[in-house]
């Protein structure tokens, strides 16, 4: 609601050309909450708003608007002004925003960008989707060794206007190799001592990255130290770019949303949900829908090869749910719990047979207490089959949940192995799998015992 009170004062302010008024509402809040005072105007209009201020606080507001929003002012506005702007942004920003945009619209713009900025969007735009070439940024604040404290603070003045960041100063050499890192702290902590050499407090045992790595690993050891930012190497140690921490948690929310689309069986959205065409929507659902129908009629297939045992045994059918859901949720747990570990690296694939032994403890553990639950609830609502007959539910039980245990600990590890998402191993996979399983397993159990007692009858 709050959103929605400077609408018609902007408005106003836009019809009368009063750029006073619209320069003193960019600089009166933050720039992300400007933007969200904005997002009922429209994309020309935000934009006539913000190029009333001054060019940096126009960036700073510009990357708070939706990307959608961003989108649609690069592809409808002046190229030659809004070039500027491009220019102007962080490297890694710029370079994800003309990632989405038209390409035709890409063409006219990028020959009106500065040479240097141009060169280092086509530089950045060169790294596949996913690595951490992605997602860093080039403005980096950069010292050599052999300069004094007093020097190095006049040249980060010097750097520090066109610079995204300052928490770390790296080091390099001539030739742009990492040598070490000095924070903007040690700097200032020495302002007593100004001729202290940079070479003999910097620290030289560096945690770095390569350009190719991919980004979610990157995000996890960022997460592992702590760190404010992570410098990116080539592989012969030149410092190419640095990952921040902001752009390490946008890595994480998309890995996130990623992962949670896989989970629901959803192909992941490229735009917003409501941005997104009804067409797109229903294909991106729809195939991995047909696609778990089609395993799921593997379930029916299953139960009609058994007909002839349901008809004899009619009160096997009362339990199937039952055994199917417990297996189900059993290998949804495992997985979950799995895929979660691998993410986080607190397991790797050296780890998969402590893994996949842990969960069949789990499993034997699980499954002995549903499968006396099952026995009893089977003796209290059954009266025809005989005590002896309804072990087929506890055995099954038992079995099937073992067997939904083991599933859902192997196939992310083995998904892993084969160098797949084992995202993509998600619950309802998982489910549809041990619903077969979990068919056979009961049908044949309860065929073998049957028929075993019905001789011993004889």
């Amino acid at each position: 609601m709050i959103n929605t009170l400077y609408l018609p004062e902007l408005r106003e302010m836009l019809a009368d050309g009063d750029d006073v008024g619209l320069r003193e509402f960019c600089v009166a809040l933050h720039p992300g909450r400007t933007a969200e005072f904005m997002e009922g105007l429209s994309a020309q209009e935000s934009w006539q708003v913000i190029r009333a201020t001054d060019v940096m606080t126009r960036v700073e507001i510009f990357k708070f608007l939706e990307k959608e929003k961003q989108v649609e002012i690069i592809e409808t506005g002046d190229p030659a002004e809004l070039s500027s702007l491009i220019a102007d942004m962080p490297p890694d920003d710029r370079v994800d925003l003309l990632n989405r945009v038209t390409p035709a619209v890409v063409e006219v713009m990028l020959p009106l960008v500065p040479e240097e900025e141009r060169r280092d969007i086509l530089r950045l735009s060169q790294h596949p989707e996913g690595t951490a070439g992605s997602v860093m940024t080039t403005d980096i604040a950069t010292l050599s060794e052999t300069m004094t404290v007093g020097e190095a603070l006049q040249e980060i003045g010097r750097q520090a206007q066109g610079l995204e960041t300052i928490y770390y100063i790296y080091i390099v050499d001539g030739e742009n190799h990492l040598r070490g890192l000095v924070s903007a702290r040690q700097l200032v902590t020495r302002l007593g001592k100004p001729d202290t050499k940079l070479a003999e407090f910097m620290e030289r045992d560096l945690v770095t990255v390569e350009a190719t790595d991919d980004q979610e690993q990157v995000a996890a050891k960022v997460a592992d130290f702590d760190f404010l930012a992570i410098p990116v190497v080539d592989h012969e140690q030149h410092l190419v770019g640095i990952i921040t921490h902001d752009d390490v948690i946008d890595v994480l929310r998309e890995e996130a949303e990623e992962d949670a689309y896989h989970a629901a069986a959803v192909a992941p959205l490229q735009d917003s949900y409501l941005q997104t065409s009804l067409v797109e929507l229903a294909w991106k659902r729809g195939f991995w829908l047909f696609t778990l129908f089609a395993a799921a009629l593997l379930t029916a297939f299953a139960l009609k090869n058994y007909e002839s045992a349901i008809d004899q045994v009619t009160w096997l059918v009362f339990f199937i749910p039952l055994i199917m859901s417990s297996g189900g949720n059993t290998g949804g747990q495992s997985a979950t719990l799995i895929i979660r570990a691998l993410a986080n690296n607190d397991i790797t694939l050296a780890d998969s047979r402590r893994v996949i032994i842990r969960e069949l403890q789990t499993g034997l553990a699980l499954g002995g207490a549903l499968a006396i639950l099952g026995y009893l609830v089977g003796l209290m609502l059954l009266d025809g089959p005989t005590a002896y007959e309804l072990l087929v539910i506890p055995i099954t039980l038992l079995v099937v949940v073992l067997f939904g245990a083991f599933c859902g600990a192997t196939l992310p590890l083995l998904f892993r192995r084969l160098g797949v998402d084992e995202a993509l191993m998600s619950t309802p996979f998982v489910t549809v799998l041990i619903d077969i399983g979990g068919i056979i397993i009961y049908m044949t159990v309860a065929m073998k015992m049957i028929g075993a007692l019905s001789q011993l009858g004889e």
